[in-house]
């Protein structure tokens, strides 16, 4: 690591974050906060006062947050936060009904779009009428097959309204991928796009939508969005209408908001599903509100009238994070499509048109924007950005420096991890302090977040299991058909009891930030060392030829030897001299049980709907095993070239 911090931010711009103001509040009754560190050990030794604090300075409306704190605060899982306080999560995410604009939308093939605050409540308000006529209520579920648009916001802010739990899928899921999420949870309204854009081409998704209408009989009405112009006849799907036809049989009025009790349940999301049928992880709306308004304010410093914007569909748990930015105050930036199409510019060019404040997007996304060879510093203005996220995998320190040569250079570039299963964040960023290439900045405030070796001991400057030690209130209400909870105490707390292990193998570094190595299902162990196959990406991804790489350990000769997998730039063959290249930029680096002791050119690397690569499936079809669950991958027809390798039989 480098001995000085990429970016630190000016005197001037500490003294108007967000998170100093915050401190600055609750010092009165905790005067040994004076910085991000002391803040931090304040947050976890007092998480109740802490957590009201948050409610309280973040501007949630409520009921509450009520006499207590957390009930059970030692069980793990178990505790719950704030148990007398009620909410709206609708109510606080719409806001006032005014002419500011709430969501900023562009898609592929059309101009940017403005909703204001009063057309987003009044299409929300006709969306509740339609629920409810409906027969929806308190805990049905309504799902979403949906590209990433605003009518998607409407419909999970309709659903929220009435007490319903919302749950969506991307459209780019195939039949069996929908079924396999929706299937689990008997939703009993299906809203869905007829189309979608991608990369220059118009996808139908009314094909699809007819077999999964008919495969779930829980569904009493789907309800069609022409992307558009109006459509031309019925949308020929069971029990269907078009949305542009419905809407006009109700008329928008003031929406009556009830609040619902704190843990009341809000969102369905799932795992990737990459070895199985997916996991459905229960959300509540205080813990989810509660957590996003923190991250969105503390962490990445989102103040009144900024305009945010994450790259992500509404399968990923990202989207659910932005459509909270609203309760925040700020314009959500919503894009669907692809970002390199026409260009690799596209997004920034987005950047420009809106006065983009915050950037989100993923460590591929900017290793891509290198590989194309993009200068945004020089192409565009960025004036208003203040800050970029990036998550989905670790950012290499390369790609810290590549954003602040080439993107721009006054910049809080936070890298930020944590899952679907917490709809949030265990580390992020810290506008008041410095950024350290390869380093995220900070533990998320409230999270007694540590890094265990194997004997549940924290550690220091080695690698082990990134765990949270403490409740937070966005941890699970539990698995959807999980009663008695088994299945979602073995996910997170067998391996260290009343600990939370999230599964990602991580290090605590000099400055009290976290470098995650990778999953720690996929971790490599050669001779029995573990190695992080972030470790190994970061190498090989800054040599030209090598668009991206995966690597696995392949059993061999009763011990374990590393494969790496690398996609070159169009036109290029392996050779010996690349393949020694390779090796040598790893051994110079890293260390050699690092080296592979195969590398083998693919055409492309599978990944999740999300983006993320899945080692596991590789892993498994190099030593004959079954994917049990191709339909979890936005690619799955690139496994085929992964069986029966014979450069593997060597």
């Amino acid at each position: 690591m480098t001995r000085e911090p990429i970016w630190q931010p000016s005197p001037e711009r500490v003294a108007a974050s967000r998170l100093t103001a915050f401190m600055d509040r609750v010092r009165p009754a905790a005067p040994e906060v004076t910085d991000f560190e002391t803040l931090h050990r304040w947050s976890v030794e007092h998480p109740g006062a802490f957590w009201r604090a948050v409610w309280r300075e973040c501007g949630l409306r409520g009921d509450g947050p009520g006499a207590r704190d957390v009930q059970d605060p030692e069980a793990m899982p178990g505790a719950r936060f704030f148990p007398d306080a009620a909410l709206s999560f609708a109510e606080n995410v719409l806001g006032c009904r005014d002419e500011t604009a709430a969501i900023v939308y562009r898609c592929e093939d059309q101009d940017a779009t403005t909703l204001t605050r009063r057309e987003l409540h009044d299409e929300v308000s006709r969306a509740i009428q339609c629920l409810r006529e409906a027969g929806i209520g308190p805990g049905d579920r309504v799902a979403g097959y949906v590209p990433n648009v605003p009518m998607a916001v409407v419909a999970a802010l309709a659903t929220a309204s009435l007490g319903a739990i919302w749950s969506s899928c991307s459209p780019d899921f195939g039949v069996q991928g929908v079924l396999d999420r929706f299937g689990q949870i008997a939703p009993k309204v299906l809203w869905s796009a007829d189309e979608y854009v991608y990369n220059g081409r118009v996808h139908d998704t009314l094909d699809r939508l007819r077999h999964i209408a008919s495969a779930l009989p829980s569904v009493q009405r789907t309800i069609v969005v022409p992307r558009t112009g109006e459509p031309s006849g019925p949308p020929d799907v069971p029990r269907a209408d078009w949305w542009s036809v419905l809407r006009e049989r109700y008329r928008p009025s003031p929406i009556v908001f009830q609040r619902w009790p704190f843990n009341h349940p809000l969102y369905l999301l799932y795992s990737s599903g990459t070895t199985g049928v997916p996991k459905c992880i229960l959300h509540g709306a205080g813990g989810t509100l509660l957590q996003h308004v923190k991250e969105h304010q503390l962490h990445c410093d989102i103040r009144p009238g900024d305009r945010v914007f994450y790259f992500t569909t509404c399968g990923w748990m990202m989207w659910n994070w932005l459509v909270s930015v609203l309760a925040s105050g700020a314009t959500i930036l919503l894009y669907d499509g692809s970002p390199f199409h026409p260009t690799g510019n596209v997004l920034f060019d987005f950047a420009d048109e809106t006065g983009m404040t915050l950037f989100g997007t993923s460590a591929k996304y900017i290793a891509a924007v290198e590989k194309a060879g993009l200068a945004p510093i020089d192409s565009h203005q960025l004036a208003p950005l203040r800050a970029m996220t990036s998550t989905g995998s670790p950012l290499a320190p390369e790609g810290f420096d590549f954003v602040y040569r080439r993107i721009k250079r006054d910049l809080h570039l936070a890298s930020i991890s944590g899952g679907t299963d917490i709809v949030g964040c265990f580390v992020g960023g810290n506008p008041n302090g410095p950024v350290w290439p390869g380093e995220i900045q900070a533990r998320g405030l409230g999270m007694a977040v540590d890094v265990f070796d194997d004997g549940g001991r924290p550690v220091r400057g080695t690698k082990g299991e990134l765990v949270c030690a403490g409740p937070f209130p966005s941890m699970p209400l539990g698995f959807w058909g999980d009663a008695e909870g088994r299945r979602y105490r073995a996910a997170y707390f067998e391996r260290f009891p009343g600990v939370w292990c999230h599964g990602d193998y991580a290090e605590v570094t000099a400055h009290d930030g976290i470098v995650i190595h990778g999953r720690s299902d996929a971790i490599l162990n050669p001779g029995g060392v573990r190695i992080g196959t972030a470790e190994i990406y970061r190498q090989v991804e800054q040599l030209d030829e090598i668009v991206e790489s995966l690597a696995v350990g392949q059993q061999w000769e009763r011990d374990e030897r590393v494969v790496l997998f690398v996609r070159l730039r169009e036109g290029l063959e392996l050779d010996e001299a690349l393949v020694a290249r390779i090796k040598d930029q790893i051994r110079r680096n890293t260390t050699p049980r690092h080296v592979p002791a195969k590398v083998v050119q693919v055409t492309d690397i599978p990944r999740t709907k999300s983006g993320k690569i899945v080692e596991l499936a590789v892993r498994d079809l190099i030593h004959g095993r079954e994917v049990r669950n191709r339909e979890a991958l936005a690619n799955p027809e690139a496994l085929d070239q992964y069986v029966g390798l014979r450069d593997l039989a060597t």
